[in-house]
């Protein structure tokens, strides 16, 4: 066996494990609060993501990826393969452990912003500080502001609003029932121009900014009152009871973490599978571009690892975000998916940097501060935010002493 194929073998591992992490960490941003607002259980929220972060990968995930994540180091470091496999090994290790460490303490962490610190010690260490797009890095920085923040005002405002709207009348069921186009629409809305904009196949079908709005309209007033509809016909009457505005947004709440679900798959898959896409490629051919073509049995290794990722630990950091920053209910829950939803697609939008992680964790301050400064757990957000800020440096410098080691015996 070449030492080639011997990489490639150990890639597929490392790939692997770094897949299983992502959905040990990231399927928090999608069904945590829906777990946390008890809109379903641990087991059933393990079972949908599982399911469709497995076909957002296989089927909505990119069949190209950048040989370099987010254009974070220079491509001049490409030009030796030599440099180009041990640097991909050492970026999908070093990136694992991070976030496999931050699992284990039940944080949450960018998955993102893991495999860019390691590519980071890689560039570093293989190319020296000049071939670093600090730029890059600075947008890095910017993003732990700016997720967090805009989600928060966003869940403040939109919880805020089903007080004033909803829990606040005489007639809460009735109320739901009477606004819940309204809510239904607003989600749908989101949840269509995320799909076109944000995920490897909606790209692909070109739309225009104008045509994206004119179909996200349409699909939303459609499926508004088709919800209603259902609301009224399946939902028994439950009075003035608050209950019944639980009840109502429990199963709008549920369809958006589906959606949040499917697009995690579609999009973070390549943080996995990416480097392993470019070891693939190299030894294939012995060449390697600025991008490289991912064949969809990899699509499918990456979605079945995160499966696995989130069937075996995904608990741990769901109730940290679900339970340990504040209470969740179901109309919490719905702003908090809400607000992350908005969050990604309005600052993706405007070319503002983000993360998905960072923004459920604001949706869920916001949504708590709405009912005062003594509803949320600043002891854990505080806990959180320092893993934010070491997520960058400590795969850098992970990496860094993995690929030496790597190029010892390479």
């Amino acid at each position: 066996m070449t030492a080639e194929y011997l990489i490639l073998i150990i890639g597929f591992v490392f790939g692997f494990y770094m897949a299983w992490n992502i959905g040990a960490n990231d399927v928090a941003n999608s069904m945590a609060p829906a777990v946390g607002a008890k809109a379903i259980t641990i087991r059933q929220a393990v079972f949908i993501a599982g399911i469709l972060n497995i076909v957002g990968a296989t089927f909505i995930g990119s069949h190209v990826t950048n040989t370099i994540r987010k254009g974070i180091v220079s491509t001049e470091v490409m030009s030796d393969p030599h440099v180009v496999l041990a640097g991909a090994l050492a970026a999908m290790l070093a990136a694992a452990l991070w976030v496999s460490y931050a699992t284990w303490r039940s944080l949450p962490v960018s998955t993102t912003h893991s495999i860019v610190g390691a590519m980071i010690g890689f560039g570093i260490t293989a190319g020296g500080f000049s071939v670093i797009n600090w730029g890059k890095l600075g947008e890095i920085v910017l993003s732990w502001i700016i997720s967090p923040v805009l989600s928060l005002i966003i869940g403040f405002l939109m919880f805020k609003v089903i007080i004033k709207v909803i829990l606040s009348r005489d007639s809460v069921f009735e109320q739901s029932i009477r606004t819940s186009p309204y809510f239904i629409a607003s989600a749908i809305f989101v949840v269509v121009l995320s799909f076109i904009f944000k995920t490897p196949l909606g790209n692909q079908l070109t739309l225009s900014t104008p045509q994206a709005l004119i179909a996200a309209s349409v699909f939303a007033f459609v499926f508004g009152y088709l919800g209603k509809f259902l609301l009224q016909k399946f939902l028994s009457q439950n009075g003035g009871d608050s209950n019944g505005a639980e009840e109502v947004f429990r199963r709008i709440q549920i369809g958006t973490a589906c959606y949040i679900a499917l697009a995690q798959g579609a999009n973070d898959v390549a943080n996995a599978i990416g480097p392993l896409a470019v070891i693939y490629f190299l030894v294939k051919t012995g060449t390697v571009g600025a991008k490289v073509p991912v064949p969809i049995f990899l699509l499918l290794f990456g979605g079945v690892g995160i499966a696995l990722g989130i069937g075996m630990a995904g608990k741990r950091v769901m109730t940290t975000i679900g339970t340990q920053i504040t209470t969740l209910t179901n109309t919490r829950g719905f702003a908090v998916s809400f607000s992350a939803a908005t969050t990604v697609l309005v600052a993706s939008k405007l070319g503002l940097p983000v993360s998905t992680t960072h923004a459920a964790v604001g949706g869920v301050m916001g949504v708590g501060l709405a009912r005062g400064l003594d509803a949320v757990n600043f002891r854990i957000i505080f806990q959180i935010m320092i893993y934010w800020v070491l997520t960058v440096p400590a795969s850098a410098i992970t990496s860094m002493i993995v690929y030496k080691i790597i190029r010892i015996f390479y």
